[in-house]
């Protein structure tokens, strides 16, 4: 893998960063900022590593697990260009995941 040009995220997937945010925000303060930051990194990491993680079974979009947080990533990979469709928490029932995850 040759590595990306750039990376896109949708409204959807910065929509469930920033419920993320306040849901870790709501535990502590100061939680929210390190969770939005950690999740970052891991979305940035995709520039290198994107295409390398397992494909979703409904869908054409790859996902890649969070390193600190209990999140998954879950992108598309067309050409050179990234686009991060969703960042859901792993811990939700089976049934949201699944709703959600029609990627």
């Amino acid at each position: 893998m040759n590595g990306c040009d750039s990376i896109a995220i949708t409204q959807a997937a910065q929509d469930d960063l920033l419920a993320g945010y306040w849901f870790y925000e709501n535990q502590q303060a100061g939680i929210g900022a390190y969770f939005l930051n950690s999740l970052y990194a891991d979305i940035d990491a995709l520039l290198i590593s994107a295409g390398v993680h397992v494909k979703t079974q409904t869908g054409p979009a790859f996902r890649s697990l969070g390193n600190r947080f209990p999140f998954a990533i879950y992108y598309l990979l067309e050409g050179a260009q990234v686009t991060v469709l969703a960042v859901l928490d792993t811990r939700r029932s089976p049934e949201w995941l699944r709703e959600r995850q029609s990627l």
